[in-house]
């Protein structure tokens, strides 16, 4: 499904329980949860469509569905909502996930392939090609994972309280150290260092900054879980299960609705308004998607919290991203023997070093990048026309601002070409004749997609408080009474996680002195 399948937005009622302003994944997983509550719910949403960063468009040719954004949907299979189905997204409103194996392929220079399987003892004979000691250094990462830090992860990416205790300890300290310093001291071989920092960048976030020492665990981990988990029909069958959820609940979702004021009482949120001039009451609660540097000044009413303006003021992108998407007569194949794969990896760990020194310095690199390379349709036939075809993204990271004043406008096609140039040498079907459409979309392109993706980063960006880097704010209340948070900006951050919905949803029903276990389980 595309958005352009999706049925027209209804009229918003005048008043409600609860307004939600946007309609991300994570504003509809909050919506969907405080609906099945028995609140009154209203999503309002500026773009024409729901999703967000989970929207599937007809970005090439007629009948090729592209993920505009998000492509994996690996982390939210973690989440109680999907792994116990608490909100009967897959059993009642039609959501299908496929985990693939491969989980991913990282093609080598020399023609090798490594292959990333859903089996550990499979993966580590895998990595035993390079290296014996890393294929039992992989095992030993992921048994330590699986043997308690995952359970510590689970609690900490819901925001509950950590007891104090060894293992949490444990978890506690890996997570304060950086990637880069964790893969380095427990692998020593060239491919299976570059491995393991090409997934620990899956989430955007720069491997060497301290706060991303779980990183490797936690990604490697869930790979070896779900595969490179791929939602049938794209993407935006996620915020369409929610949509059914919310309404089979009494609730509605109106886009093409952009919101341009939170209008309190003096004190406490209690409305929402919209561009056209109408408002919604909010008699409970108002839970803001939106992002978090524009959110101050949609106050009306009363100034802005210390809160909120400490959260404008400490936000900065982080690693913006530039996309390249294709139709193709048909998949790619990989190695030797063409291995067909939803997922594959590209960069070294001293090209990615380069890359994001490069980065910082405003230019982009086509020498050996940190590239994802996605081609869904070689497990879901359902993204291609009835003729045949093939989707094709690769994804990377680039500065919203080049150097020099330079414009991405005149530069952003040849990137793309320098790139997809790189991929063509180590799969097959990516030939000239292969193409039959090509589009770049560079950072500023990206920001454009959606208005959340300030200065071109997708995954919510980051906060810099008292020197330490967070994914996400700490915070889902606000000290404006009835305001509310959710969405990639806040705890744990970005990705398709469903978390920051989910989490914020517990807290709008505590503070209404609702129970959340009603809705959904302890942790």
């Amino acid at each position: 499904m595309t958005e352009a399948d999706l049925p027209p937005s209804p009229s918003p009622p005048a008043v409600a329980d609860v307004v939600v302003i946007g309609a991300g994944h994570n504003s509809l997983v909050a919506g969907a949860y405080l609906a099945r509550a028995g609140l009154e719910v209203v999503v309002v949403e500026a773009n024409a469509t729901p999703g967000g960063n989970t929207r599937t468009q007809e970005l090439t040719l007629p009948g090729f569905a592209h993920d505009s954004c998000s492509s994996a949907h690996v982390l939210i299979q973690n989440n109680p909502m999907i792994r116990d189905d608490e909100l009967g997204l897959v059993s009642d409103s039609g959501l299908e996930y496929l985990a693939t194996d491969p989980a991913v392929v990282l093609p080598q220079e020399d023609g090798d392939l490594l292959v990333m399987h859903r089996d550990l003892g499979a993966t580590a004979a895998e990595l035993a090609r390079w290296s014996p000691d890393d294929a039992r250094a992989f095992e030993q990462l992921i048994g330590e994972w699986r043997g308690g830090l995952a359970a510590a992860h689970g609690r900490w990416s819901s925001h509950l309280p950590q007891p104090d205790d060894p293992v949490t300890r444990r978890y506690l300290d890996l997570r304060r150290r950086s990637a880069w310093d964790v893969v380095h001291e427990r692998f020593s071989h060239p491919v299976v260092r570059s491995f393991m920092l090409w997934l620990a960048l899956a989430t955007i976030q720069d491997p060497r900054r301290p706060g991303t020492g779980f990183l490797p665990s936690s990604l490697a981990a869930g790979r070896l879980d779900f595969g490179w988990t791929t939602p049938v029909g794209g993407s935006q069958a996620l915020p369409s299960a929610l949509i059914r959820i919310i309404e089979k609940h009494g609730g509605h979702v109106v886009c093409g609705a952009p919101v341009t004021g939170v209008g309190t009482d003096g004190v406490h949120a209690t409305s929402v308004r919209i561009a056209d001039g109408s408002s919604i009451r909010a008699r409970r609660a108002v839970v803001a998607g939106g992002h978090l540097t524009k959110l101050p000044g949609l106050l009306e009413g009363r100034a802005p919290t210390a809160d909120l303006e400490q959260a404008r003021d400490a936000w900065r992108p982080g690693l913006s991203v530039l996309a390249v998407h294709a139709a193709l007569r048909g998949d790619l194949g990989f190695g030797p023997d063409g291995l067909t794969s939803a997922a594959a990896g590209l960069g070294t760990a001293a090209g990615t070093v380069r890359h994001l020194d490069r980065f910082a310095a405003g230019e982009w690199d086509a020498d050996d990048p940190w590239l994802l390379v996605v081609n869904q349709t070689a497990v879901d036939p359902t993204r291609r026309p009835d003729d045949g075809g093939g989707t094709f993204k690769i994804l990377t990271i680039a500065p919203y601002e080049l150097a020099g004043g330079r414009s991405w406008a005149e530069e952003k096609d040849e990137y793309g070409a320098r790139i997809v140039e790189l991929v063509r040498r180590r799969c097959t079907g990516l030939a000239s004749a292969d193409i039959l459409s090509l589009r770049t979309e560079s950072p500023v392109d990206v920001a454009a997609h959606n208005p959340q993706n300030v200065g071109g980063s997708c995954h919510g960006g980051e906060f810099s408080l008292d020197g330490e880097v967070l994914a996400g704010w700490q915070r889902y209340d606000t000290d404006v009474p009835g305001l509310f948070l959710t969405g990639a900006c806040v705890h744990p951050g970005g990705s398709v996680s469903g978390r920051p919905g989910r989490n914020a949803a517990r807290a709008v029903l505590t503070s209404l002195g609702l129970d959340p276990l009603d809705v959904m389980g302890p942790t």
